[in-house]
């Protein structure tokens, strides 16, 4: 398998690239392409949005590669992802997308125009604590699809945000069929009002109502609120599922963390 890393957000450590690739010189099992445009920068991004589009089109359009790989998340993907889907070359359709975080913006808009993507832990996760563990579980899923990867309680369709990604895909192209799946949320560095924000508006949407249940995973290095906001992350999620009639299937394994588990999207009709 040859698999091709690059960076429609923020720059990709240099620590993080040297790292997956002794990673997967010792595996042997797979070859890995890391495109020089992971390593620019411009401002927050990892190059201008010109850049970052050419580098995602060009690994998309190259036969060669069996999966595309984004080498963290950051923001800026939504700013390039509807030109990537326009006129999209029939290659692109062969491959695989692995990543999460700002990726969804790219994971929405692939998974509703029919490509295979997943969520999923990146090379930029290697600077994490258990970050070489995380890297392995990626590529044991990506080079043999090891069910060892996968969140362990997905049972049928099932798709996974970051919440305030999800939140602002919502009611745009890029939004995905989201029916009778099993939708995995999480989030990172924020308030809990933010995140009683984000679910007004995610479980307000017309589209979310069709899902068989959303399910929570890890909301991570929550912000101090003042004053003290009343509830936790799960208070909240139950709360605003409640409100909406939606079904809250119970805590995932998913996170902004090493242990981040790989959830294949699919849906009913696919």
């Amino acid at each position: 398998m040859r698999i091709a890393v690059v960076a429609p957000s923020c720059t990709l450590k240099r620590e993080a690239a040297d790292a997956v690739e002794s990673i997967v010189a010792r595996r042997g099992d797979c070859e890995l392409f890391i495109h020089p445009q992971c390593f620019l920068s411009d401002g927050h991004f990892a190059g201008s949005d010109d850049a970052r589009l050419a580098a995602l089109r060009e690994v998309m359009a190259d036969p060669s590669f069996d999966a595309v790989w984004f080498a963290r998340g950051g923001y800026g993907s939504n700013r390039i992802a509807e030109a990537a889907l326009a006129g999209m070359p029939e290659t692109a359709r062969g491959k695989v997308y692995l990543g999460y975080s700002d990726a969804g913006f790219l994971h929405a808009g692939l998974h509703k125009t029919g490509l295979e993507v997943a969520w999923g832990p990146m090379p930029q996760d290697f600077v994490r604590n258990g970050g070489e563990a995380a890297l392995n579980r990626a590529l044991d899923w990506l080079v043999r699809r090891d069910p060892a990867s996968l969140e362990p309680d997905l049972d049928g369709p099932a798709m996974a945000f970051n919440l305030t990604v999800l939140s602002n895909l919502l009611g745009t192209p890029l939004e995905p069929d989201f029916t009778g799946v099993d939708l995995l949320i999480e989030d990172v560095s924020e308030h809990l009002y933010r995140i009683d924000r984000s679910m007004f508006h995610v479980t307000s949407s017309p589209a979310i109502a069709k899902v068989r249940t959303l399910r929570l995973g890890r909301i991570s290095d929550i912000l101090p609120n003042d004053p003290t906001f009343r509830g936790d992350e799960s208070a909240i999620v139950e709360q605003w599922c409640a409100r909406s009639g939606i079904t809250f299937g119970g805590r995932a394994d998913i996170g902004h963390d090493s242990a981040n588990r790989v959830v294949p999207f699919s849906s009913e009709n696919r």
